[in-house]
């Protein structure tokens, strides 16, 4: 299987004491709307990814909870990790729909895990609905909210 740039960057810097930060921090830059939720991913391998999302004044409510768009951004930053980890060059992949479940208040930071069984790539010849359920848990464990991303999966 032949990787995505992103997905051997986050290899080279992974080993690295701080690589993780920066591949955050290049992830941002190369995509600026997920700046505001300052997303930090944690593992980012075929089928897995995680990403931590502090909860801070630019992420709050009017309750000073995570705010619904916030979790929904930290559930698109995990897909698109997972996704970039997964999909081989040559297949393309494009968020198609989101299905969100707001489940319980946000009130601490928050871990987005994208969690799929990849698909068999060689069977997709043209496009096709792949959806990759987030877990969105707060510090103890608890799934504040859930989403279901479907992706449209092409050949390159």
């Amino acid at each position: 299987m032949t990787t995505t740039t992103t997905y051997r960057m986050w290899q080279r810097l992974d080993s690295l004491p701080t690589g993780s930060r920066l591949f955050s921090v290049a992830a941002m830059a190369r995509v600026p709307y997920f700046t505001s939720v300052l997303p930090h991913v944690r593992r980012m391998e075929p089928g897995l990814a995680e990403v931590d999302v502090p909860k801070w004044f630019l992420v709050h409510n009017h309750l000073h909870t995570v705010h619904a768009i916030a979790a929904c951004n930290a559930a698109e930053m995990a897909m698109g990790m997972l996704m970039e980890a997964t999909v081989p060059t040559t297949h393309r992949w494009i968020p198609k729909a989101m299905n969100v479940q707001y489940l319980a208040k946000a009130t601490t930071s928050l871990r987005a895990t994208a969690e799929l069984a990849p698909p068999d790539f060689a069977t997709i010849t043209e496009g096709t609905d792949v959806v990759v359920p987030v877990s969105i848990t707060d510090r103890n464990g608890v799934e504040v909210v859930h989403a279901d991303i479907t992706t449209w999966v092409t050949p390159a």
